[in-house]
């Protein structure tokens, strides 16, 4: 079982490859058709999984992976352990600008709000950014395909370094009102 590493192989040119890792697969698959069709100046790789760590069997063949995106449905608790358990398998430069948590049904009652703030702590301790997304709706699916291909852009290195930081930093804030300053 080996942790995934953020540098082990060269990029290619102009493309960007994204892990989308969910438990659930409810969001997955859509988002990664977004991801895909939407119009963009360079080439896009998905590749799926439900949870870390990836098959050993085809690591030679695998691309570079720029991004890694953890989905968390807040209405099912095994969303976030799986996501939970999939951590100690990345190794600890992946959390610098390569990984961040996406998490959906964040209105729904005071169940997903307690584990939205986990997912919140869990991200903080990390510095991984939290992105909130609508997956209900094909605009909702659409908006956070958006997002991820801008973030995706900048870990990829395919953005001027010296705005990387600060328009990350614009891209990652999300609309859920934060109960972190609260504990």
């Amino acid at each position: 079982m080996a942790l995934l590493t953020p540098f082990s192989k060269v990029p290619e040119l102009n493309t960007a490859t994204v892990l989308l890792v969910e438990n659930e697969e409810e969001l997955q698959s859509k988002l990664a058709n977004a991801l895909v069709q939407y119009k963009k100046d360079f080439n896009v790789n998905v590749r799926l999984a439900r949870k870390l760590p990836l098959p050993v069997e085809n690591k030679e063949t695998r691309p570079r992976i720029d991004l890694i995106v953890f989905v968390v449905n807040l209405l099912s608790e095994r969303s976030l352990q799986s996501v939970e358990s999939s951590l100690a398998h990345l190794h600890s430069d992946c959390f610098l600008g390569k990984v961040c948590f996406l998490v959906t049904d964040a209105r729904c009652g005071s169940h997903t709000q307690e584990r939205l703030v986990s997912v919140r702590k869990l991200a903080a301790s990390h510095q991984c950014p939290v992105l909130c997304a609508e997956h209900r709706t094909v605009d909702g699916v659409n908006a956070a395909a958006v997002r991820l291909l801008n973030i995706l852009k900048v870990s990829a290195g395919m953005s001027p370094i010296a705005t990387t930081a600060l328009y990350l930093s614009s891209l990652t804030r999300c609309s859920v009102t934060s109960d972190l300053e609260e504990d």
